[in-house]
């Protein structure tokens, strides 16, 4: 078994998601080899000061635009969007994921009995895409439809497009104002990938598939991969027993985490090289380091979201959108600040769009000396300058900064950005 300091852990599982040591992907092509990389780009609905999903390409792909994601998913076709973990995904991987949408369609029970309780809608449903090739859930109106208490949608049209889109039936052909736009699958996928993989083909691939995406995945997490589709614990073991044994993953120890993790076999050239101090050449930067120009971290990146900040950068982090205002901590709509391999602040904003200005909330740093350091100055203000001319904002509000040498160095170096 492999055993690693903490510092080449976390510097893994940031280069693994395209975090360290710099972003090494530019413009629209960049886009898609991002989304690769990081295996799934988790989707929210949720837009304040952009969507989360815009900030966490932002954070790897230089010249990112907000909204480049739909143009590779929904114009190029190279990603499709699935799964109650909503997320985008390679189309190749289509097969793979069918064999999940055939699981859920015979062993979800809640997905049987709404298939059962709906089943006139849903053939509704069928026969309307086949007339009219697409169609969204605001096409119908509520005084036509039968009202639904589902967190799904409060109308069976909403019910009967969700289960076919779920089942595999239909797909995400567009989105507008980011509801979706269904069309039958065949109208969306190429025909050689709508198909079915094996079992074993389908459940290798979802461990696999975990494990790439968390870089160091604990077992337990790996086997969820596998169980939490329909299939049984005791298989999960024995899948993962011989992966280990023929060395598609390996287990790693990391000092001082408490149980062991699994990494892809693949990947152990790339932990060699950072175990001897090195970068690996396919994670060179193209512009700034991490160290150069901090990064903001979106709300749902896996590096960080659900507990992970904590374990991997001793770092608490909760996303509080969904907390009543009087129980937060720092504010609505926080991001952690990541410099060099650590997080080491974090802030909260607002993109003030009636007069085009974004307003720094609130700023927080871990170590209260990073206020008086000059590269940490720099390096966040860097970050802020990209930052506001990604979301195309015209002004800097950043008053509430209590740290004169953060705010002066962020002023200064955003309005001649923007200016």
């Amino acid at each position: 078994m492999l055993t690693i300091p903490v510092e080449t852990a976390r510097r893994f599982i940031l280069g693994k998601q395209g975090l360290w040591p710099g972003r090494r992907w530019r413009g629209l092509a960049g886009t898609a080899q991002a989304m690769r990389a990081i295996e799934y780009l988790q989707l929210d609905p949720l837009q304040m000061i952009t969507r989360s999903q815009d900030i966490t390409l932002h954070s790897r792909v230089l010249d990112y635009a907000p909204g480049m994601w739909e143009a590779v998913t929904y114009q190029q076709r190279e990603f499709f969007d699935w799964g109650s973990w909503l997320a985008a995904r390679p189309m190749d991987e289509l097969p793979h994921w069918r064999v999940v949408m055939r699981r859920e369609r015979e062993r979800n029970m809640r997905l049987r009995s709404l298939a059962h309780e709906h089943a006139d809608a849903i053939e509704e449903m069928r026969t309307i895409l086949r007339e009219r090739g697409t169609v969204s859930n605001r096409t119908f109106e509520m005084a036509k439809r039968t009202r639904t208490e589902s967190y799904r949608g409060r109308k069976d049209s909403a019910l009967a497009l969700y289960y076919l889109w779920i089942t595999g039936e239909v797909m995400t052909h567009h989105r507008e104002r980011f509801e979706r736009v269904y069309a039958l699958t065949e109208a969306v996928a190429p025909g050689h990938l709508i198909r079915e993989s094996s079992e074993d083909e389908a459940n290798r691939f979802l461990i696999t598939k975990e494990i790439g995406f968390s870089g160091l995945s604990r077992v337990t997490r790996s086997s969820d991969a596998f169980h939490g589709r329909g299939d049984p614990e005791q298989a999960a073991k024995k899948l993962l027993s011989a992966m280990l044994a023929a060395g598609e993953i390996v287990e790693v120890r990391i000092e001082s985490w408490k149980t062991p993790h699994l990494m892809l076999g693949s990947d152990v050239a790339l932990l060699n090289e950072l175990s001897a101090g090195r970068v690996p050449a396919a994670w060179a930067p193209l512009d700034t380091t991490t160290t150069e120009e901090v990064v903001f971290l979106a709300p749902l990146d896996h590096v960080s979201a659900r507990g992970r900040a904590k374990v991997v950068f001793g770092f608490e982090y909760i996303w509080e959108v969904y907390k009543p205002e009087h129980l937060r901590q720092f504010g609505y709509y926080v991001l952690p600040i990541l410099w060099g391999d650590q997080l080491v602040a974090r802030f909260d904003s607002k993109f003030d769009r009636t007069t085009n200005t974004y307003v720094i909330l609130g700023l927080w740093l871990e170590d209260d000396t990073l206020g008086q350091n000059e590269a940490f100055a720099e390096a966040l203000a860097r970050g802020f300058a990209r930052f506001v001319t990604f979301l195309g904002a015209r002004a800097l509000d950043a008053a509430a900064i209590r740290e004169p040498l953060l705010r002066q160095r962020i002023v200064t170096l955003t309005t001649s950005e923007i200016t």
